[in-house]
């Protein structure tokens, strides 16, 4: 079990081994969740959005039409 202290600014350490399993890094953000008595902090990074994959079971036509959307908005900006 590792510990840290909450300073006055209500800032946490994560200890450095936690840090590395995790690849958290300068500037990662950080998901709060509370559930009942318990924090729970999440990065916000590939593996965080790859849980909600296939939600709306789309099987990926919203993927694949933002996709088609952002690459016909570069060309318009060219």
């Amino acid at each position: 079990m590792t510990t840290t202290v909450v300073t006055s600014k209500g800032q946490v350490v994560i200890p450095s081994k936690i840090r590395k399993k995790l690849n958290i890094k300068q500037g990662t953000r950080l998901f709060v969740e509370e559930h009942g008595n318990a924090l729970i902090l999440k990065p916000v990074n590939r593996d965080y959005f790859d849980q909600f994959a296939g939600i709306l079971s789309t099987g990926g036509r919203l993927t694949k039409a933002l996709l088609e959307e952002r690459a016909r908005e570069r060309e318009r900006e060219k």
